[in-house]
């Protein structure tokens, strides 16, 4: 079923799956995933962060830089040639290797006639147990910038972005009417029965308060499974302006998030709540310092 382009309603599709040790059977299966998530409608389909493959910052281990490509490369061509063919926007994050010894975790995003409109290098980078992005990843240099896609206008951050109030408010101020945030983020055993539930709580307040504040709407692509000591927990989402939950998908099982979101209510939202209109920006500049304490 395709909606029709001139109606308010736009179609998302978010993809959740497990990764193997084949890039290239993964690469095939999420190509597989966009093409059913279009078969059920979806004009916009989101993939997880670095779907190609198994997450490789649970360890700093050189050899794992060797997964990077370059933009234009070979996913990325796949991912054009996808979206020509299916007439719909697809955007998910990959390992990109910039130049020798500058990597970044970057998001693509390409119109339905499969033209790259957007990217978007990661500009948050954890660096924790299991995640340790900052020995792979460069910080972004892209700015928080927009892809204005034929059927929406898009922010895409990815995973660790999405824990920062800034990032999602700089999206929504260039124009993004639909944040979102392709994801890797998981328990490990240790944590998860004394704070798993705390954890997967706040990623969704986080998000949900993103949503009411820009008064746009959200939602997560997250991957799901075991791989070595993370059990991913995917729960992938959407909430709508007002911050209601449109969807969420299962812990444990692959999954293909479908919800509409109707863009004329971005403006019923923020009318009605306008917090854009009663910001004092000129009484923000401190919030360009790392502190304001001693």
């Amino acid at each position: 079923m395709r909606l029709k382009t001139n109606s308010s309603i736009v179609r998302l599709g978010i993809v959740q799956s497990a990764c193997g040790e084949s890039r290239q059977t993964n690469l095939d299966n999420a190509v597989a995933q966009v093409h059913q998530a279009a078969s059920q409608g979806a004009q916009i389909v989101c993939l997880q962060e670095l779907f190609t493959g198994l997450y490789p910052c649970q360890s700093e281990d050189y050899e794992h830089f060797d997964w990077a490509e370059s933009i234009p490369g070979p996913t990325t061509d796949r991912l054009s040639k996808t979206a020509a063919e299916l007439q719909v926007v697809v955007t998910g994050s990959i390992f990109e290797r910039r130049s020798h010894g500058l990597y970044h975790n970057t998001a693509v995003v390409f119109d339905a006639d499969g033209s790259q409109v957007g990217m978007y290098r990661k500009m948050h980078i954890p660096d924790d147990p299991l995640y340790y992005e900052k020995f792979y990843f460069t910080p972004g240099d892209t700015g928080f910038s927009v892809a204005k896609t034929r059927f929406a206008t898009l922010g895409v951050g990815v995973c660790w972005d999405q824990w920062y109030p800034e990032a999602a408010r700089l999206f929504a101020l260039a124009g993004a009417e639909i944040l979102l945030y392709p994801t890797a983020i998981g328990w490990n055993a240790e944590d998860k029965p004394k704070y798993g539930i705390s954890q997967h709580t706040a990623w969704e307040t986080m998000m949900r308060s993103h949503a009411i504040a820009n008064g746009c709407y959200v939602a997560a692509a997250n991957r799901v499974g075991i791989e070595s000591e993370l059990e991913f927990w995917g729960a992938s989402f959407a909430f709508d302006p007002y911050g209601n939950l449109m969807q969420r998908a299962p812990h444990t099982e692959e999954a293909i998030v479908i919800v509409d979101c109707d863009l004329s209510l971005i403006n019923a939202a923020r009318t009605h709540w306008p917090f854009l209109r009663d910001r004092r920006i000129d009484a923000y500049q401190d919030l360009t310092k790392r502190w304001i304490g001693r």
